[in-house]
């Protein structure tokens, strides 16, 4: 039997697309350490995003000993699959985003980075000096001799580019956000004042290992594209954790969109950044259902679970990878049962990588603790 040429076309270009772009997702959540390491290979490129792992915290629901070993398991396949990596991206520094340190991972390679020198909170600045310190030794180099003065500028305050969430009206709860966003512009000042007295870590280059701050910036690699985003919250307006930024990969009509920490997202800009890109591939962090009631309250909860609904609806994407922060604890699909519900009424696969790996989320199993 013969197709018809309009269907031979499609079947063509449908695998086409599979082979030039290879998504492999190498450690995340659902698989037993905190994690959301992300190989993309194209015809141009090899692209690992955030190569880091972090053990459990003490209330995730399996013995103490798994945990590491899900740890050490993690970070050998992220080292392993690094050698083969062209470019290495680490969207902020928490320890589940990147290793300090393995100079495998990082030699002969392009290494975009988020900037350590500004949009960032004194935790974060502290373990980025710390990863260059180390990053420079291992090329025979000096940090503190190469760090540059400070400058005096003027910082944009990134709340203000939050049209929708700005203007949103929370009912009972807008005076207690009102107080809580003054004291949030107040932290971003003092962090700018601070800003302005770093010594500043250069990009700098090693041979053919390039260290690039990369954040609201493009690169291409052949007829690949990379895009950062500007800085992000990582989660919540003036999320006191720091920015971060999402990364979007481009490369024969195909998208992919890394979303990084942005904790649901809680954020309805950030959200609608989503939709407007409508990838192919959404690689998207979910909210914290384990600290519900404490770092993550009810309200700002609701705001994730309406964000996703609009994903859902309001893009084309078929595959959303829904893992990071998300599967620690055992009703995290309870709590989110009405984002499956939709997702299934629009023919959209929302899963965890364990789930999209064929394997049942680790936190979803029965374990015996003493």
């Amino acid at each position: 039997m013969f197709l018809p040429v309009q269907s031979v076309v499609k079947k063509i270009f449908v695998l086409y697309l599979f082979y030039i772009v290879d998504v492999k997702l190498i450690y995340f959540d659902s698989l037993g350490a905190k994690s959301s390491c992300t190989l993309v290979v194209t015809d141009d490129v090899k692209i690992l995003i955030d190569p880091g792992a972090a053990v459990m915290h003490g209330s995730f629901p399996a013995p103490k000993e798994l945990k590491v070993f899900w740890v050490k398991e993690a970070l050998r396949k992220i080292k392993k699959v690094a050698r083969d990596a062209d470019v290495v991206v680490i969207t902020h520094y928490h320890y589940d985003h990147f290793i300090d340190f393995d100079k495998r991972v990082y030699e002969g390679k392009t290494v975009f980075v988020k900037n350590p020198n500004e949009y960032i909170n004194d935790s974060q600045r502290k373990r980025a000096i710390r990863f260059f310190t180390h990053f420079f030794e291992a090329f025979d180099a000096n940090l503190e001799e190469c760090l540059e003065e400070p400058v005096e500028k003027s910082w944009e305050d990134v709340f203000f580019r939050l049209r929708k969430a700005r203007k949103r009206d929370f009912g009972d709860y807008q005076d207690r956000r009102n107080q809580l966003l003054e004291k949030g512009r107040k932290w971003f000042l003092n962090r700018v004042e601070k800003w302005k007295t770093y010594r500043r870590v250069p990009e700098i280059s090693f041979g053919d290992t390039r260290i690039i701050f990369s954040e609201g910036r493009t690169f291409s690699f052949g007829n690949t594209r990379i895009r950062f985003t500007p800085p992000l919250f990582h989660g919540i307006e003036y999320s006191r954790v720091g920015w971060v930024y999402s990364v979007i990969i481009e490369e024969g009509g195909q998208k992919l969109l890394y979303s990084s920490d942005l904790n649901g997202p809680i954020i309805e800009d950030y959200a609608d950044m989503i939709i407007e890109e409508s990838p192919d591939i959404l690689i998207l962090d979910g909210p914290m259902t384990y600290m519900l009631g404490y770092t993550l309250n009810l309200i700002n909860f609701r705001r994730v679970l309406e964000n996703v609904k609009r994903i859902l609806v309001e893009t084309s994407i078929k595959t959303i990878i829904y893992d990071h922060h998300l599967p620690r604890e055992p009703r995290f699909k309870e709590r989110t049962r009405e984002l499956y519900l939709i997702a299934e009424r629009e023919d959209k696969k929302l899963m965890t990588a364990a789930e999209y790996l064929g394997k049942k989320p680790v936190v979803l199993e029965k374990w015996d603790i003493e």
